[in-house]
């Protein structure tokens, strides 16, 4: 986009420059609309399943910048001749499922005949705009916390090559589906700096996103990451998604890996992942109170996974074994 002549605007509060979750634009003193549009190829091989997780994918960025989903329209690429009617019927089951849960509602969409068949959404939500959480606020002193266990792209792959076990498929579409409604609602009643989404970049691209957009040095403690069941015995096995190494590679440069760290650990740390969770920045004195009540509301994955270090002039992700 950096050689494309985008317009700014005086009412547009977030744009591309940070790379950050979704668009906001200022309507009124206090409501501003939150834009994003999200769509993949399945990544199961049961449509209804695979609907519940693009939108709750798409849905995830709204939930990111600490707005309330209100309108969404479907975005469908179909192979009219080479699949049955039933699959298509099934994945907009699933996904205005989830649409329904978030509160939101469908208005329409496109659909296109294409070769490979890809789902999602173009969501709009609300949000005031002196309360908008985007990625480039993090400060000196917080706490880090992750709301969801890692290991859905490599997973994803075990579920192509015939590999994945029933438990696995089956951890990987309830996390994966879970709307981070909650999670964004409760963060809302703590002082956090920072939020993202943890999706294609994986955690160690999102994270250090989140650095590189707040000029700040952040540090995670890799034994402290939450994992799927069986993610990392396949990863082990070979079965990394080749996303994963390509944003390794374009984050190694601004990355300090401890070398205590085992190798399969920085795999699943830049494993790809679909509808993850949210990754919180949250002032000290507020972390312990947070975790516990996500905990009791049901995220009982989340965990303090890392803290903000300190400013770094271009941003900088250190992974630790403590």
């Amino acid at each position: 986009m950096r050689d494309l002549p985008v317009i700014s605007h005086p009412k547009l509060l977030v744009g591309i420059e940070t790379a950050d979750d979704a668009g906001v634009y200022k309507l009124s003193p206090e409501v501003a609309l939150v834009q994003t549009l999200d769509f993949l190829t399945p990544i199961v091989d049961d449509p209804y399943h695979f609907g519940r997780i693009a939108a709750a994918n798409a849905l995830s960025d709204v939930y990111a910048m600490g707005g309330t989903p209100l309108t969404a329209m479907n975005i469908v690429c179909f192979p009219v001749n080479d699949m049955p009617n039933e699959v298509l019927k099934e994945t907009l089951r699933g996904g205005l499922e989830k649409l329904h849960e978030s509160g939101a509602i469908l208005v329409g969409g496109h659909s296109v005949d294409d070769k490979e068949f890809k789902y999602g959404l173009a969501v709009t939500g609300l949000i005031h705009p002196d309360k908008i959480l985007t990625n480039d606020g993090a400060q000196a002193g917080d706490k880090i916390i992750l709301t969801k266990p890692l290991g859905t792209g490599i997973i994803a792959t075990a579920i192509k090559g015939k590999q994945a076990s029933k438990k696995a498929l089956d951890t990987m579409i309830k996390v994966a589906s879970t709307l981070n409604s909650k999670a964004s609602q409760i963060m809302l009643k703590y002082k956090a700096h920072a939020c993202t989404d943890v999706t294609g970049f994986g955690l160690g691209g999102h994270l250090l996103e989140m650095a590189r957009a707040s000029n700040a040095e952040i540090a995670i403690h890799a034994e402290r990451i939450p994992i799927m069941p069986q993610a990392k015995e396949y990863a082990l096995t070979g079965l990394i998604p080749a996303g994963s190494h390509a944003t390794k590679r374009f984050c190694e440069n601004m990355t300090e890996i401890n070398p205590r760290v085992e190798t399969v650990l920085i795999d699943l740390i830049f494993d790809p992942q679909t509808s993850g969770g949210l990754v919180i920045s949250v002032v000290p004195d507020q972390t312990d109170a947070c975790l516990r009540e996500l905990k009791d509301e049901g995220v009982q994955s989340a965990a303090i996974i890392g803290e903000v270090v300190g400013p770094h002039p271009k941003g900088k992700l250190r992974i630790n074994y403590s």
